[in-house]
């Protein structure tokens, strides 16, 4: 009995549509060119050394045949997919575009391609992504403020190298990145109190956040330290985004003893401060000064320019990378330790420093971004 020639992988994931052109296959390519189905694997592969001459001819006829390797059917045989998983709470507003940009810088300079998801800081959520994305993804890249990744490790890919950023890591064998959320809180409230202000009030984040909490404790740890008021007043709750921050400094401005100065535990909530100060028109920094926390790229245009806590979100994105490729290579060991990134107090006018005291000179107060701090903690 005669045997059929087992198909490749391509032509079992490119059927035909009777009555319609179908897509280019494998062996298509094979018999415009002339040469074999597995010659046209190597040239595409890139695992085998081909002759120049026929690679180029290979590549000629696919561009002619609209020939594409199918991804998926190919990751069935070399069991990579050149592809990484990234999971965020959210993908709004300017933090996550850099930190997401900064992850694809690093992935595309190692030829990787990303799967972004939103968990919405939902374990059930997290989990749904996460099965979502078993068989796609070579690694993955997580940040879950709100969910301690000891809750989700059961949704895991098995066998999948992962990194986390700003997440509970406690339990589990995982990486963690975090920021020094206490450290920069204390910054900027030793700074506002250089500056001269007593009732300094805080914006702070949604109680469920890793980094809202951090942020909080830096605060309340400073203001004990300096012996500064501590009044129930000057602490209201918001959510990260601009409205709760708009809010929040029309509540403040609006209490029996308004602050002068006003912390926001992110720079989405200062900026919706600073509309709220300035349609009750209060002057920034005459009135109240304003600080905020991550220095995000718009944060240098606001109108006076915001003093705020730099975290170097990009560069963190490529950091993450560069961790989850040495998991994936064997080069770091699969054990739970976490680093701890510090951060930079950026003075810009918002807080009524000096023009000496003012980190980026300038009108506009812009200057050239910092690099990412030599300084990590390991624990």
């Amino acid at each position: 009995m005669a045997t059929r020639k087992p198909r490749s992988a391509d032509d079992v994931a490119s059927p035909t549509a009777r009555g319609r052109s179908r897509p280019a296959t494998i062996r298509d390519v094979a018999r415009r060119a002339a040469v074999s189905v597995a010659t046209v694997s190597r040239v595409f592969s890139g695992k085998d050394p081909v002759r120049a001459a026929t690679g180029e001819r290979v590549r000629a006829v696919a561009q002619e045949l609209r020939y594409v390797p199918h991804v998926a059917a190919r990751s069935l045989i070399t069991k990579r997919t050149d592809t990484l998983g990234v999971l965020l709470p959210d993908i709004y507003g300017e933090f996550f575009s850099e930190l997401i940009r900064g992850i694809d810088e690093a992935a595309r300079t190692h030829g990787l391609h990303l799967l972004v998801a939103s968990g919405r800081s939902d374990q059930r959520e997290i989990a749904a992504v996460l099965h979502a994305l078993r068989g796609r993804v070579d690694g993955l890249i997580v940040m879950s403020p709100e969910v301690p990744a000891k809750e989700f490790e059961s949704s895991l890919p098995h066998g999948a190298p992962l990194v986390l950023l700003d997440c509970q890591n406690e339990g589990t064998a995982f990486t963690a990145l975090r920021i020094d959320n206490f450290g920069g809180a204390g910054d900027m409230v030793r700074h506002l109190a250089a500056l001269g202000h007593r009732r300094i009030a805080m914006v702070c984040g949604p109680a469920s956040n890793f980094d809202a909490r951090e942020r909080l404790r830096g605060y309340r740890a400073a203001r004990r330290r300096l012996d500064l008021p501590a009044d129930a007043e000057l602490e209201v709750p918001g959510d990260f985004g601009e409205e709760s921050g708009y809010l929040a400094g029309r509540q403040l401005m609006s209490s029996r003893r308004p602050p002068s100065a006003i912390f926001a535990a992110n720079d989405a909530m200062a900026i919706g401060c600073l509309r709220a100060l300035a349609e009750l028109g209060l002057a920034v920094p005459g009135k109240v000064a304003v600080g905020g926390f991550d220095d995000i790229p718009i944060a240098r245009f606001t109108t006076p320019p915001l003093t705020s806590v730099r975290v170097p979100i990009a560069a963190i994105g490529r950091l993450a990378l560069q961790h989850l490729l040495a998991l994936m290579r064997g080069d770091e060991p699969p054990v739970r330790h976490s680093i701890t990134l510090s951060t930079t107090l950026i003075v810009r006018r918002s807080c009524g420093a000096s023009p000496a005291q003012v980190s980026e000179p300038g009108a506009s107060g812009i200057g050239p971004a910092a690099s990412l701090p030599s300084r990590r903690k390991k624990k």
